[in-house]
């Protein structure tokens, strides 16, 4: 699990409640990174059917860079893995505005972040982190792991093949206005889309930040239980595929 409360939005909930603090590292992002990324998805896009044949059978989440982008009310919206020598600068940025690093703990410098990174990168593929993309900007950080096979499955009774969400939004343009929840609801969706063997998408915002708990509701995930984690006491929250077309 991330070192703090990594499923929310920082500092409040994904779609609103700023906690005031000032955020003074909203990237300017270049033509030249916009072109880049846009570049990449194409190309991962248009590969996907080759790469989904080469799969081999242990991979545990696939590969959501070739994963469907979703149509929702902000925009067109898809995941990106992550590279870090195209993204590690951006994230770090990130996790330095003072709303994310009260959650992250992740501030300092390039390196920090990397070594956050490195783990998930080098390791078997139980979590994969990912930008968010939306019409083309990245704007937003995600974790896709498995949360059965995470430290979190010895807080709850995981089930097999449980998929966990971790996030933050990058820029504070698109805090407030209800962003947080379209992606949330979207990237469930992809979640319950791409892997069929997961029954639930879970997360564990931090239960004080009530902006965020309600935030995950608005995006059709129920409160399960709180649960003590190392850290923070966390609201369980839990997105049933069963029931995604109700909620």
């Amino acid at each position: 699990m991330p070192p703090a409360d990594a499923s929310a939005e920082p500092g409040a909930a994904p779609d609103g409640g700023s906690t005031g603090a000032e955020d003074t590292l909203d990237l300017k992002l270049t033509e030249e990174l916009l072109a880049l990324i846009a570049a990449e998805r194409n190309a991962e896009r248009n590969a996907g059917a080759a790469q989904a044949r080469n799969r081999v059978p242990h991979e545990l989440l696939g590969d959501p860079g070739v994963w469907q982008p979703a149509t929702t009310a902000a925009g067109e919206f898809g995941l990106l893995p992550v590279r870090p020598e195209r993204d590690l600068a951006l994230l770090s940025r990130w996790m330095n505005d003072p709303a994310v690093a009260a959650f992250w703990e992740l501030a300092g410098p390039e390196s920090v972040t990397a070594d956050h990174l490195g783990p998930q990168l080098e390791g078997d593929g139980r979590s994969i982190p990912c930008l968010g993309v939306l019409d083309g900007t990245p704007m937003s950080y995600w974790e896709i792991y498995r949360a059965d096979l995470d430290p979190l499955a010895r807080h709850y009774p995981a089930r097999l093949h449980d998929t966990g969400v971790h996030l933050l939004i990058g820029g504070v343009n698109n805090r407030g206005r209800g962003v947080g929840t379209t992606l949330l609801r979207a990237v469930a969706d992809l979640v319950l889309d791409n892997l069929p063997r997961c029954g639930r998408v879970v997360a564990e915002p931090d239960l004080r930040n009530t902006p965020s708990v309600s935030a995950f509701l608005s995006a059709g995930f129920r409160f399960s239980a709180e649960v003590d984690l190392p850290g923070k006491r966390a609201a369980l929250m839990i997105r049933d595929r069963t029931y995604r077309a109700q909620l």
